[in-house]
């Protein structure tokens, strides 16, 4: 059986890009090379892709990746000549499949998955409507609404209509606070913070509105953080539930990757009824969201009532030696070398 011609893709120009430095180190780690044929293309945070030749996956995660024997590249759009096309040698690599272990906007926003519709070569995960609407946080609240699953209350400002006193009024007619400001198209909680008064509300704001010119405000809900991971096209398997322990009273940017104290726990230490319930909620939004292949959904469970709230959805999850995805799957048996075994299959099925 020949092997599958794999081209795993890296890096980026993103605010997540040293997420993917750590993610893809752990991928190319549990990827067996006896079934795949690696093609590994760095993409500096200025948008350049590199062939590389050799690889260090240490290297690559301390973002030392770049070296004289890399060769520029660009993936070639023309299906006549399917794969990654290298300047140096007017060669172009054939591809089976693309794996994207890139997060954040121009990685899992549809930009990408776009790009290789148009080449017709299969992308893992979602493709590119699917990945457009899952990363703008507003623009899934929409479809998500559709569902029945209840979401946490929210408005939506854009650089364009955001007005200090005019905005911060809108919100404050809306809800008390604290609230929680966070931007629309970020994952791994970049940008994302409480705010307990106006001067911490325009402060987050315009934090916020750096990534991409849209922000949402929600309210803020005292709740358990619960994660389920997604997998299939058709047939759709969901995980285990998790619990995200945070360190801080908000599971941000600093205290998911920097914070050791931080912990998750799988399974989670729910009702048998409300694990259930959670898994239910999470292929609705999959399925609502049109997704295939892989992502993560997240609730909160409110402290008080009880109550199940969609919190959002990763289409690309990391993949580091933290991340929730693989450890939610782990807790369902299934080894990371199986596991991306079966998220290439989804990929390459019809």
């Amino acid at each position: 059986m020949s092997k599958i011609k794999l081209a795993v893709l890296f890096g980026g120009a993103s605010s997540e890009y040293e997420i993917s430095l750590r993610s893809v180190a752990s991928v190319l780690s549990g990827l067996d090379t006896e079934k795949y044929d690696l093609s590994v293309i760095g993409i500096t945070k200025e948008g350049d892709w590199y062939l590389l030749p050799e690889y260090s996956t240490d290297a690559i995660e301390k973002n030392n990746w770049q070296s004289a024997d890399m060769l520029e590249c660009t993936l070639s759009l023309s299906r006549k000549n399917r794969g990654i096309y290298v300047f140096k040698t007017g060669e172009t690599i054939p591809v089976d499949v693309i794996f994207p272990v890139m997060h954040g906007e121009n990685a899992e926003d549809g930009r990408l998955q776009g790009a290789c519709e148009l080449a017709g070569i299969p992308c893992v995960g979602p493709g590119c409507a699917s990945s457009a609407v899952c990363m703008d946080k507003s623009l899934t609240k929409l479809v998500a609404a559709t569902t029945g699953v209840r979401q946490a209350d929210w408005i939506t400002v854009t650089s364009y209509s955001f007005d200090e006193e005019k905005t911060a009024n809108e919100i404050e007619g809306k809800f008390s606070y604290p609230v929680f400001v966070k931007p629309a198209g970020t994952g791994s909680s970049v940008g994302a913070a409480k705010a307990s008064d106006r001067a911490e509300l325009i402060a987050n704001l315009k934090d916020a509105l750096r990534y991409g010119g849209k922000a949402l405000v929600e309210e803020f809900i005292p709740a358990r953080e619960i994660e389920t991971a997604a997998l299939g096209n058709n047939e759709v398997a969901i995980s285990v539930c998790g619990e995200v322990l945070s360190a801080t009273e908000t599971y941000s940017y600093e205290s998911k990757y920097s914070n050791s104290a931080s912990k998750t726990v799988i399974p989670a230490d729910i009702s048998p009824e409300l694990s259930e319930k959670i898994r239910e909620y999470a292929e609705k939004i999959y399925r609502a969201l049109c997704c295939r292949g892989l992502s993560r959904v997240d609730f909160f469970v409110h402290k008080e009532t009880g109550e199940i709230i969609f919190n959002e959805i990763n289409t690309i999850p990391g993949f580091t030696s933290i991340s929730m995805y693989a450890k939610l799957f782990a807790g369902c048996g299934i080894e990371f070398s199986d596991l991306l075994d079966r998220i290439i299959a989804c990929a390459l099925e019809k």
